[in-house]
């Protein structure tokens, strides 16, 4: 048997098993659509996760709990409108074909540059064909990722279509900027003023790792998981010389802080 038929019938399997539990399980029975992003996004994660620290196992058991999601919004899609499972697979693969003119018609792409080129300009195609007043418009791009992703995406577009930082050292001075405008505001007592400037901060770095080809979200998940590592060494250097952390002032914290830092340097962490 093909690894093609293997795959096909797996996955009408797990579809006629999502379609079972529609019908039948009392939890599922009561889900709407609008019930369906949460448990989406969060799956999403869950392999985001599994992948980032390395797990393969994880990464595929994930995996199949993503697809599982994208089956069980399918079935109450159908419920709801005319798309059907079989309509949202078909048009996910004609679309690809479409975005695709370099594997399935003949345009030329060599680099994976022009591949993005070419899907870029064939999106924008789409969207015209679709709204001829947004495809100038940036408003449509990443509306529902989280905002980290969304400001990385965004710069990405606007790369494309022209306007960007030159290098990774505009892009940090262009935060030097920000931050003296929020210490600005902060000296006016203006916290409106101040939030706003955070924000163009925050848009400005979320953009700096794509400068060295790194990407947003892994490099603040990495970010997280080293702070996580670091405070539970500061909690443990803080029990074991029963300090309570909550008594103790940010002097004495941050000297136990770089202490953590310094024994745990040499294990690369």
């Amino acid at each position: 048997m093909s690894d093609d038929t293997n795959a096909a019938q797996a996955f009408a399997k797990l579809f006629a098993v999502v379609t079972e539990l529609r019908e039948r399980c009392p939890w599922d029975r009561e889900q709407k659509l609008a019930d369906t992003p949460r448990h989406l996004i969060e799956e999403a994660y869950e392999v985001a996760d599994a992948i980032a620290h390395g797990s393969l196992s994880h990464a595929a058991e994930e995996l199949g709990d993503v697809i599982a999601q994208c089956m069980f919004a399918g079935v109450i899609l159908a419920e709801d409108s005319e798309f059907d499972i079989a309509t949202v697979v078909q048009n996910a693969a004609e679309k690809l074909i479409r975005r695709h003119p370099h594997i399935y018609g003949d345009t030329r792409a060599e680099t994976v540059e022009r591949v993005l080129e070419n899907w870029e300009k064939i999106k924008q195609q789409e969207r015209e064909s679709k709204n001829a007043d947004g495809a100038k418009s940036l408003g449509h791009v990443g509306r529902g990722l989280p905002s980290m992703m969304r400001a990385e995406k965004l710069g990405e577009k606007a790369r494309r279509a022209g306007m960007d930082w030159a290098n990774i050292r505009e892009v940090l001075a262009k935060a030097r900027e920000e931050i003296d405008e929020v210490e600005q505001a902060l000296d006016r007592n203006d916290t409106n003023h101040a939030a706003e400037e955070l924000g163009d901060l925050m848009l400005a770095i979320a953009n700096a790792p794509r400068f060295i080809n790194k990407d947003a979200e892994t490099t603040l998940r990495a970010a997280c998981d080293k702070f996580v590592t670091r405070f539970d060494e500061v909690a443990r250097i803080a029990t074991s010389r029963g300090l309570d952390l909550k008594a103790m002032t940010p002097a004495e914290i941050d000297a136990i802080w770089n202490e953590a830092k310094a024994a745990m340097r040499g294990t690369g962490r």
